[in-house]
């Protein structure tokens, strides 16, 4: 991939529209120093220097691609609270349309809060109601999606497992976009086993990819193109799932795409320094869409999203990558 040809996939991507349905949350950090151990028991004391909020877990995804794309939609469920309202005005501020968001009182909005100090998490604690989602949620969310989804470019289902997503609504979305030949990617949870037949693509990590075809994993080699018992997980799961490609993030090894009838493929890791990895899933799944929507290859749509993730591991925080920023890394791993 040259310089051209990325600032031409980008280019494109300015005119994109897309839907991202999943599991939406709100990603709270507290910012602190660490100078002594409490006298209460054997923990840090965290001394809060900042708090900062944002759009997380499939509202991070959108966030990702909104610097990117013309517009972005986004389907979740948020609770009758004041971390619904914060996270619909968080999506709001950075263009981000809030019209499939389904609000209801017995589901409270999904709160994710990271205590950071020194650049290390301490702890995190989350609020959270495990529970399966009400069928009239299901029912508004469908509805949404129907009216939006003609005006789509394509369409990411981000599964979190938190209740949103089940079989039903993952068959209906993509019957929708298949009748109206829209791209649709999915980020797996392994913790809620579906069919994803009418995906295109699958995007889990590694271990995701083990677990959904019932294979213990051995441990990876430094070389996955090598690595046998990986091959053969990724061709079950095409197999099994009846999609098109899978694409495996696999940490430092990078990530491999393999495809129906094609050589498997492996891009090596792009990150330079790894501060922090939340959210570096988000950005994997949304850059990846993205490209493939802009008419990248699957192999240009993995590269972009290797070096997208790249990227946002190198920064603390939910944090996501301007078009620059990616251009540029693309531009220096392929002239080097």
């Amino acid at each position: 991939m040259n310089a051209p040809r990325i600032q031409q996939l980008l280019e494109t991507a300015k005119n994109l529209r897309l839907l991202v349905i999943g599991d939406v949350m709100l990603d709270e950090f507290v910012w602190g120093r660490v100078s002594r151990i409490s006298p209460e028991a054997p923990v840090p004391v965290v001394e809060v220097t900042g708090e900062s909020q944002y759009p997380g877990g499939a509202a991070n995804v959108a966030r990702n691609l909104r610097l990117f794309c013309d517009q972005v939609q986004i389907c979740g469920l948020v609770g009758k609270d004041s971390a619904g309202d914060q996270l619909r005005t968080l999506l709001e501020a950075e263009e981000i349309g809030t019209g499939g968001l389904v609000q209801n009182s017995s589901m409270p909005t999904i709160v994710k809060t990271r205590i950071v100090a020194r650049q290390q998490q301490v702890v995190r604690v989350d609020r959270e109601k495990k529970a399966e989602a009400p069928a009239e949620v299901r029912k508004e969310a469908l509805a949404a999606i129907a009216d939006l989804l003609e005006s789509m470019d394509g369409v990411i289902l981000e599964d979190y497992g938190k209740g949103l997503i089940n079989q039903a609504l993952v068959s209906e979305v993509c019957a929708l976009a298949s009748a109206q030949g829209k791209i649709v990617t999915a980020d797996p949870n392994v913790q809620n086993p579906l069919h994803w037949g009418g995906v295109h693509v699958l995007k889990p990590n590694r271990g995701e990819a083990f677990a959904m075809v019932g294979l213990p994993d051995p441990g990876a080699l430094d070389n996955p193109l090598q690595d046998g018992p990986l091959l053969e997980t990724a061709q079950r799961l095409i197999v099994q799932q009846n999609v098109q490609a899978v694409l495996i993030t696999l940490g430092e090894h990078g990530m491999l795409l393999v495809e129906q009838g094609q050589e498997p493929y492996h891009t090596p890791t792009r990150a330079r320094e790894v501060f922090d990895v939340s959210g570096a899933g988000d950005t994997a799944i949304a850059l990846f869409t993205l490209a493939l929507c802009a008419g990248a290859s699957m192999h240009e749509a993995a590269e972009i999203s290797n070096h997208a993730s790249g990227v946002v591991v190198g920064k603390l925080g939910t944090a996501t990558l301007t078009p620059v920023e990616l251009a540029d890394a693309v531009i220096r791993t392929f002239q080097t």
